[in-house]
C-alpha cells in the first residue's frame, strides 16, 4: 500500500520545526545540568560546612541549635550510612519527616553524625525552571516551525508557478513566462536571486529559445512552401502536355503527391501561426460525415446510430475526417469504420475505425508529429496527416483522441464540443 505524497511545503516545515525542537532539547537540557549544579552545589556546599560544625561541636561535647544535626537519624539514606560506617563521608538527597531534604554525614568516634539542610525550595525552582525551559522550547519551536510553513508555502508557491508555466509550455503555449506570472518585469534577469528564481529564469529562457527555433522552423517551412508552390504549379500545367502514355501517368502522380505535400506544409504553417479561426455555420452530423467520407472516394462503412445538428466548420471538419479515413487506409487493414453517434447524455462523438496493427506506442504517448510515422506494419508517409487533423481539431473546439482497439486496429475519436449541438 501505497503512502501518501506529503507535498513540498509540509516537509519543509517539518523539517525546519524537528530540527528547531532538537535544539530547544539540547539546549534545554544544557540550561537545567548547568542551573542544578549551580544550586546543588551551592546547598551541597552549605551542608558540608554544617557538618564541620556539628563535628567539632560534637568534640567538645556541645550543640549548636541552628545547625540540624543528629547522631544514628533513622531517616539517613542506606547508603550514606554504609559509605560512613566505611569511614568516608559524603552527602545525598533524602528525606526527614516527609521532606525533602540534603544530607551530609561523617564518622563521630563509632556513630554517624548526620545533618540535613532543606531541600524542598531548590527542588520547586529546578521543576519551575524546566516548566520554563519547556514552554520556551514548545512556543519556539511553534514560533520556528510557523516561519518554516511560510517560507516553504512560498517556496512552493513559486515552484508551483513554474511547474504550471512549464505544463503550459508543454502544451504548446509557449508565449507563457514565470516572469509574467509573478510580476516581474519581462526579461530581467535573477541576477542575485535565490535558486528557484534561477530556476524559473532558466525556464524562460529555454521556452524563449524553444519559441525562436519553433517560429523559425515555421518561417522556413512556410518560405519553402510558398517558394515550391508556383514552379510546382506551372511543372503540372506543362506535365499536362506530355504525351499520353505510362511516363506522362507516373510523372503526374509524382508531382501531384508533392502538391499535396506542399499545400500540406502551408495548411500546417497556418495552424502553427495561431490565427487560424473557424467558420461556424449549423450542419448535420450524419450527412456531413457520409460526404467527406465519400470525397476520398475509398471504401469506408459509415455508420449513424444517432443524428445530431452540430455548430461546426464544415471545410475544417471535412478535412479532419477525410485525414483519419485516408490514414486508415494507408497504414491499417480493411475494413475502415466510420460511425457517427449523438447520445443524449454526451458529446457527439465521429469514430474512424480500422483492422489493422493500430497506433504505435509513441503516438499514443505523445500524439501525432510530423515527418515521423514509424511504426512497424503501419507502412511509411511524411506524418502530415494527423499533424494536420490535430491542428484543425484545436481550431474547432474538438477532442481528438487516438487509441488502440482491444481486438486490434487502430481508432481516433473526435468528440465534438456538447454545447454547440442541438437536437434537430
Amino acid at each position: 500500500m501505497r503512502r501518501p505524497a506529503v507535498s513540498l511545503r509540509w516537509k519543509i516545515a517539518l523539517t525546519v520545526m524537528a530540527v528547531s525542537c532538537a535544539v530547544a532539547a539540547v539546549l534545554g537540557v544544557l540550561v537545567h545540568n548547568a542551573v542544578a549544579r549551580q544550586t546543588v552545589g551551592q546547598i551541597r556546599k552549605e551542608t558540608r560546612e554544617n557538618l564541620d560544625t556539628a563535628l567539632a561541636l560534637f568534640e567538645y561535647g556541645t550543640s549548636d541549635e541552628s545547625v540540624h544535626s543528629r547522631l544514628d537519624p533513622p531517616e539517613l539514606p542506606d547508603e550514606l550510612r554504609e559509605l560512613v560506617r566505611s569511614g568516608g563521608r559524603g552527602t545525598m538527597v533524602g528525606s526527614y519527616r516527609g521532606r525533602p531534604v540534603m544530607w551530609a554525614a561523617a564518622p563521630a568516634d563509632d556513630q554517624v553524625m548526620a545533618v540535613w539542610h532543606s531541600y524542598g525550595s531548590t527542588r520547586r525552582s529546578l521543576e519551575k525552571l524546566d516548566t520554563a525551559i519547556l514552554g520556551s522550547a514548545v512556543l519556539a519551536a511553534a514560533a520556528v516551525g510557523l516561519a518554516g510553513l511560510f517560507l516553504a508555502h512560498r517556496i512552493s508557491r513559486r515552484l508551483g508557478t513554474t511547474a504550471a508555466v512549464a505544463r503550459r509550455i508543454t502544451a504548446g503555449d509557449l508565449d507563457a513566462r514565470v516572469g509574467d506570472e509573478e510580476g516581474r518585469a519581462p526579461g530581467r534577469g535573477p541576477a542575485g536571486q535565490d535558486e528557484v528564481a534561477a530556476v524559473a529564469a532558466a525556464l524562460d529562457s529555454v521556452a524563449g529559445s524553444l519559441q525562436s527555433r519553433l517560429q523559425a522552423e515555421q518561417r522556413f517551412t512556410a518560405d519553402v512552401a510558398h517558394e515550391l508552390r508556383t514552379p510546382l504549379t506551372g511543372i503540372l500545367a506543362s506535365a499536362e502536355l506530355l504525351p499520353e502514355g505510362r511516363p506522362k501517368e507516373m510523372i503526374n502522380d509524382r508531382l501531384r503527391a508533392l502538391h499535396r505535400l506542399t499545400e500540406d506544409l502551408l495548411e500546417i504553417s497556418r495552424l502553427d501561426s495561431g490565427t487560424e479561426r473557424g467558420d461556424f455555420d449549423a450542419y448535420e452530423l450524419g450527412p456531413l460525415v457520409e460526404r467527406s467520407v465519400r470525397a476520398t472516394g475509398l471504401d469506408t462503412e459509415v455508420r449513424i446510430v444517432s443524428d445530431t445538428v452540430v455548430e461546426t466548420d464544415r471545410r475544417r471538419l471535412d478535412r479532419i475526417v477525410a485525414n483519419l479515413v485516408l490514414n486508415a487506409h494507408r497504414h491499417g487493414r480493411p475494413p475502415v469504420v466510420v460511425t457517427v453517434d449523438a447520445p443524449p447524455d454526451g458529446p457527439p462523438t465521429i469514430e474512424v475505425r480500422d483492422h489493422g496493427p493500430g497506433y504505435p506506442a509513441d503516438l499514443l504517448r505523445h500524439g501525432p508529429q510530423r515527418f515521423r510515422t514509424d511504426a512497424p506494419g503501419r507502412g511509411k508517409g511524411h506524418g502530415l496527416g494527423l499533424t494536420i487533423a490535430v491542428g484543425q481539431a484545436t481550431v474547432l473546439g474538438i477532442d481528438l483522441r487516438f487509441a488502440n482497439a482491444p481486438d486490434g486496429g487502430a481508432r481516433a475519436t473526435l468528440h465534438l464540443p456538447s454545447g454547440a449541438s442541438a437536437a434537430p
